[in-house]
């Protein structure tokens, strides 16, 4: 038995707080937090677990000392602060929100430097070592030593980077980019293969309680299953339409003829009770949302009116396939 609940991190503040939440709540895991000032809270679907709010970099730190046992945290942060040792877990690396890419960006001015091979260039030209203001300097040593730039100097920098070239304190800096807006309104840029990676909010737990505790593993699956369902449902839709045919299934013949219309392993039919006395059915559909436009056109085609469209909570299938990977990994 655990010594105390499990615990899962969320960040505390800012927008990724607010999309944790929001997910979470979404995946029929709403967080039960009754005073706003606490930093403790609780998900009652899912008893024995804990839920604690960090900074960002925190929750990634103390996931891998084991003082959290799961956390929900940017990629850049995991692999910024994960350590080398393989102590963190990443469970799921795409949650679908909090997308950003993490950049080298340099002034406007800098006309001739539009690659990473101009830098070179550019520090023959000032006469000193580039200085590159960061947030990240592990993650930036590695890409630019990738690069053939071992001599940079990286200096360690908090709050807001985009100031540094102005100033003069760095040459130019790596951060997070998402819109690009502050970066062009501070008279930035970035170079054409200067992307350092790109991220977003991923799961992570700590290896160890994972392997070693059967209660930390159970829940692992809970948070998956429920995770995955809503990732895949989110991107589907349920379609209902009224369809006259001689049987459920000549209408499914046709509809197996067209592109979009065949459903997850194939339509359900509902016979319609009508005043005349016709062959009408209720078909019901799950479809990608991003081919609705066709799916209406294709169901037009066969004879199909009435079109209801809803959207999905979840779509479970057989075991999550991250599961099955994160297993695997334990090994």
């Amino acid at each position: 038995m655990s010594q105390r609940p499990l615990r899962l991190s969320i960040p505390s503040k800012g927008r990724l707080s607010e999309d944790s939440l929001n997910f979470l709540a979404e995946c029929g895991l709403e967080v039960y937090k009754p005073n706003p000032r606490q930093y403790q809270a609780s998900i009652p679907s899912v008893p024995g677990l804990s839920v604690l709010f960090q900074r960002p970099a925190d929750i990634v730190i103390s996931v891998r000392n084991g003082s959290v046992d799961f956390g929900i945290a940017g990629l850049d942060l995991v692999t910024e602060y994960g350590g080398l040792n393989g102590e963190i877990l990443l469970v799921h690396p795409s949650l679908g929100y909090g997308a950003c890419t993490l950049n080298v960006i340099v002034p406007d001015e800098w006309s001739d430097v539009n690659q990473m091979d101009d830098l070179g260039k550019k520090q023959a030209e000032i006469g000193h070592t580039l200085r590159v203001a960061t947030k990240y300097p592990n993650a930036s040593k590695s890409f630019f030593k990738q690069h053939g730039y071992s001599d940079i100097d990286f200096i360690g920098a908090e709050g807001t980077l985009e100031i540094a070239p102005t100033i003069g304190y760095a040459d130019f800096i790596t951060d997070l980019v998402s819109t690009g807006t502050t970066v062009r309104d501070n008279h930035l840029k970035l170079i054409k293969d200067g992307e350092i990676m790109r991220s977003q909010a991923c799961l992570i737990a700590n290896r160890s309680v994972i392997k070693d505790n059967p209660e930390a593993l159970a829940v692992t699956k809970i948070l998956l299953e429920y995770f995955v369902a809503h990732l895949r449902a989110s991107k589907a839709v349920s379609v209902f339409a009224n369809i006259r045919g001689d049987s459920p299934e000549s209408i499914a013949r046709n509809m197996f003829t067209k592109n979009v219309i065949g459903g997850l392993q194939g339509p359900t039919f509902s016979p319609i009770i009508t005043r005349q006395k016709e062959n009408w059915y209720a078909v019901h559909l799950i479809v990608q949302k991003d081919q609705l436009t066709a799916v209406i056109a294709e169901l037009r085609s066969i004879g199909g009116s009435g079109v209801v469209v809803a959207p999905v909570t979840f779509i479970f299938e057989e075991e999550p396939e991250e599961y099955r990977a994160m297993l695997e990994a334990l090994k």
